[in-house]
């Protein structure tokens, strides 16, 4: 094969109906959102409806949508803006977040020595919540809890309701990262007390460089980018319309084939999860990707059985035979450092052992399936 791609999480393909979305909108509509003009006032209507529509899906109202540039800048206005703005004098986070989240408060621990608490994380890499709410317990001071909805590494599902509640209980506020949840389950923030959320379009099948964040009514979150009075004063800047056109038509898209898409892929992983075992003997699989309960159905961390002096080639020639996967987050795959996530919780044999992270959309098969698989067997022996 030419070509496997399996790194769905990194980010996914365009849509076809998207792209045409967004060379209908930068064909037709040229207008700057904030002008006053008709022309303006055109490019502005896509934008509100695109809002309104993102607002539907997610159970809220089209006020508490702010567009971004991405899932980063999104973690970055909220958790900048809670300490800079709303008081927060402690943030409870874990040690397997983003870097989106990760980098952000460690910046903020020292330009405005706030205290940060890091959850423990459970042998199968989840978030311990009795270590959360003992936390919480003890703190006296404001604060917001940031942890993510699904982990991009391993797939780790977080029990929004429960930490919702248990935030709710200690007057704390609640942020989380649902870069890799939003398009992929249908989410209603009307019943999940969820202070603070952040998506980038990139994840389901939208344009990159476009995202959004979720401010809670009245939750009084200031803008991170200074200049215009775009975005209701939350975010500067002149406003991407043809991007929020596709991110909007990306979701409609992503909610419309929801259910079919997803049982599409829950095959293709555990038909690839199934091949693995059957083919490679002592494959392990990390955090809770393989439980179908308590992961997401998008993806699959492969530990494999190969010596540590030959690890260093895998991806390199995976990379050889057209196969894109990633070794941790597509953030790290770059990097000599091993994943921060499952430093976090692996013990030493399986971290010395290669770790990969694939990831399925709508468009893999399970040919691509066995093709790898093969590829992996051949190398391994």
């Amino acid at each position: 094969m030419s070509q496997v791609y399996f790194d769905n999480a990194a980010t996914t393909a365009i849509r076809p109906e998207v792209l045409e979305r967004m060379i209908e909108v930068m064909r037709e509509v040229p207008g700057n959102p904030s002008s006053t003009h008709a022309v303006g006032r055109k490019a502005k209507s896509i934008i509100e409806q695109a809002r309104k529509t993102i607002a539907g899906y997610l159970h809220v109202t089209p006020a508490e949508i702010v567009f971004t540039s991405g899932g980063t800048e999104a973690d970055n206005l909220i958790i900048n803006s809670a300490v800079r703005d709303l008081g927060v004098r402690h943030i409870i986070t874990s040690p397997i977040e983003h870097h989106a989240v990760i980098h952000v408060v460690e910046h903020l621990q020292l330009a405005y020595d706030i205290k940060v608490s890091h959850v423990n994380i459970k042998e199968c890499g989840s978030v311990d919540l009795e270590h959360l709410a003992q936390l919480l317990e003890a703190s006296d001071e404001k604060t917001l809890i940031s942890l993510m909805h699904i982990n991009n590494e391993i797939g780790n599902m977080l029990d929004l309701e429960t930490v919702a509640k248990l935030a709710k209980e200690h007057n704390a506020l609640f942020h989380s990262d649902m870069v890799q949840s939003v398009g992929h389950f249908d989410l209603n923030l009307s019943e999940i007390p969820v202070d603070f959320i952040a998506a980038a379009a990139h994840k389901f099948h939208g344009p990159k460089g476009v995202g959004f964040a979720f401010l809670r009514k009245n939750s009084k979150i200031k803008s991170l980018i200074f200049g215009g009075g775009q975005e209701r004063g939350s975010r500067a800047g002149t406003e991407p319309v043809h991007n929020i056109a596709g991110m909007e038509t990306a979701l409609i898209k992503a909610q419309e084939h929801l259910a079919e898409e997803r049982a599409y892929i829950e095959e293709i992983k555990w038909y690839f999860k199934e091949q693995l075992e059957q083919h490679i003997p002592d494959v392990h699989f990390n955090g809770n990707c393989g439980d179908g309960t308590k992961s997401t159905y998008t993806l699959l961390n492969v530990c494999l059985p190969v010596p540590e002096d030959k690890a260093l080639m895998l991806l390199f020639q995976l990379d050889l035979k057209g196969i894109a996967c990633s070794k941790g987050s597509a953030c790290q795959s770059g990097s000599d450092q091993g994943s921060h996530v499952l430093n976090a919780f692996l013990a030493k044999d399986k971290l010395n052992k290669p770790s990969i992270r694939f990831s399925f959309s709508h468009e893999n098969t399970k040919e691509e399936v066995d093709y790898v698989v093969a590829t992996l067997k051949d190398f391994i022996a």
